[in-house]
């Protein structure tokens, strides 16, 4: 075992490899000496803000190596990076400045924040700085990543592991000095953490503006990477690329590809295994709490076909009724997850309470059941979260913002199937007066990231609650699948 503070991380592989490509985008590199001595001036920097040890920095940076170099300055700093994403309106971003209370808000205008410290995309902290190695030090939390919520209103989820790592450790199949492709948004917890790990681990990482399929596979023969991070969206994207186009490029280089975030077709799974074969593909399931989880390898999903593995042996899983009574196999019912070190032993929220039965069990919201060989299978979400191209959506918060429009008297969110995004987010709107659509979207434009806006408006006088005033999401997504059927 070798713990290596977060705050020495770059360090330790800057004297090891100092002229190898820490981090490769979009044609720009850095290197792991070059990474050492910036984020040294970078973390200065920071500190001469105000930044320190246990505070929070928000990150609103996009996919690159800015937004390496501003979280390993705030770990070096002794600080907790909290990434968010630099597309979203204002109005979210304040919310979650509200809960989290940071110290520095990077990638941000300058004033953008009243009250609050920031610097722009593209800072340059004064070159009069020492680039030295600054005292170690460790934040209580490496991380604290953002989510919505049930109540429209995001949480920060901070994880309970302090900023060290052991190097040693062969998590996620990530080797020493290898090369990972990221090509999903470091803000999520999913290409987070995947990065990271390997990162600590002294690979390359690869990380995209944006997903491409045909640049996913052109990437993966030139950067010669051997472990990739997916959803199921990415993946099927890349099987409707052309069939010359798919074998046009040497994948022979990728060892892993991981998958999750969302249910993978198993039509699609099984497409990858036969097309990569199945030692590559692995699929995991758990949430950003880290209470447990499952993974699973593809030649054990061939045997279980459509599980998402057995649960893993640092965590107990369970499904119950609605009474919380344990079921046996083949019944669906919540799934319920607990680590064996204890309720709460993973993470903290702030801005939220966990969901939790007696024991200490706490559930992220899914339904499933277990067959009679222990392993775990999915079904619907216990929750109206919307799952669209690995993205969480919680209908609330987009209600939320059709509500604040003036002519609204009420409103609904729904998923609704869609071939390439698994999901797709529509909207009911009762305006009884009339509204124009475009001036609706306009508003929640300023109100919304992209991801989060209805793909389609309908306008109704239909009730959207019942009795109790529960929005009746799972009526009115029931009554339009009945319809296109």
């Amino acid at each position: 075992m070798q713990m290596i503070p977060l705050s020495r991380i770059v360090s330790f592989w800057a004297d090891i490899q100092p002229d190898r490509v820490a981090i490769y985008h979009d044609g720009e590199t850095i290197t792991w000496g070059e990474l050492e001595r910036q984020t040294n001036r970078l973390a200065r920097a920071y500190g001469a803000l105000g930044v320190g040890q246990d505070d929070f920095v928000t990150i609103a940076l996009p996919n690159g190596i800015e937004f390496f170099k501003s979280t390993i300055a705030t770990w070096k700093i002794g600080a907790t990076p909290q990434p968010i994403s630099a597309k979203l309106p204002k109005f979210e971003r304040d919310q979650i400045v509200d809960v989290g209370n940071p110290k520095l808000i990077t990638g941000v205008a300058d004033g953008s924040h009243q009250g609050y410290v920031t610097v722009p995309v593209g800072y340059a902290p004064d070159a009069s700085l020492s680039d030295t190695q600054l005292p170690e030090k460790t934040a209580n939390s490496f991380k604290a990543m953002t989510s919505g919520g049930s109540t429209g209103r995001p949480k920060l989820i901070v994880a309970a592991n302090p900023a060290v790592w052991d190097i040693d450790t062969c998590r996620l199949h990530t080797q020493l000095k290898g090369s990972m492709l990221i090509p999903g948004p470091l803000y999520h917890n999913g290409p987070f953490v995947w990065a990271m790990s390997a990162f600590f681990r002294g690979n390359q990482i690869t990380v995209t503006t944006r997903f491409d399929a045909e640049e996913t596979l052109a990437l993966i023969e030139q950067q010669k990477i051997d472990i990739v991070y997916m959803v199921p969206t990415m993946m099927q994207r890349i099987w409707n690329l052309p069939e010359e186009v798919k074998s046009r490029y040497d994948l022979s280089s990728l060892k892993v590809l991981w998958h999750l975030a969302a249910p993978c077709p198993a039509w699609l799974k099984e497409a990858f295994i036969q097309w990569l074969g199945a030692e590559v593909i692995w699929e995991l399931y758990g949430g950003t709490e880290a209470q447990g989880g499952t993974v699973i390898s593809g030649p054990e999903w061939l045997t279980h076909r459509g599980s998402v593995g057995k649960p893993n042996a640092t965590c107990e899983i369970i499904v119950v009724n609605d009474a919380g009574e344990n079921l046996p196999p083949n019944e669906i019912g919540e799934v319920f997850l607990r680590p064996l070190t204890g309720q709460g032993s993973t993470y903290r929220y702030i801005g939220a309470e966990p969901k939790a039965i007696d024991g200490g069990f706490e559930s992220i919201g899914d339904m499933g059941y277990f067959d009679t060989d222990g392993y775990l299978y999915l079904a619907d979400r216990q929750t109206d979260m919307i799952l669209s191209g690995g993205a969480n959506i919680y209908p609330a918060e987009v209600e939320a913002a059709i509500d604040s429009f003036q002519g609204v008297r009420s409103s609904a969110v729904i998923g609704l199937p869609h071939e390439d995004l698994g999901n797709y987010v529509h909207a009911i709107v009762d305006a009884p007066g009339g509204i124009k659509e475009e001036e609706l979207l306009s508003h929640l434009q300023d109100r919304l990231v992209r991801y989060k806006i209805p793909r389609s408006i309908e306008f109704s006088n239909e009730p959207m609650r019942d009795d109790a005033g529960k929005v009746r999401r799972k009526a009115l997504r029931q009554e339009r699948l009945n319809e296109a059927n």
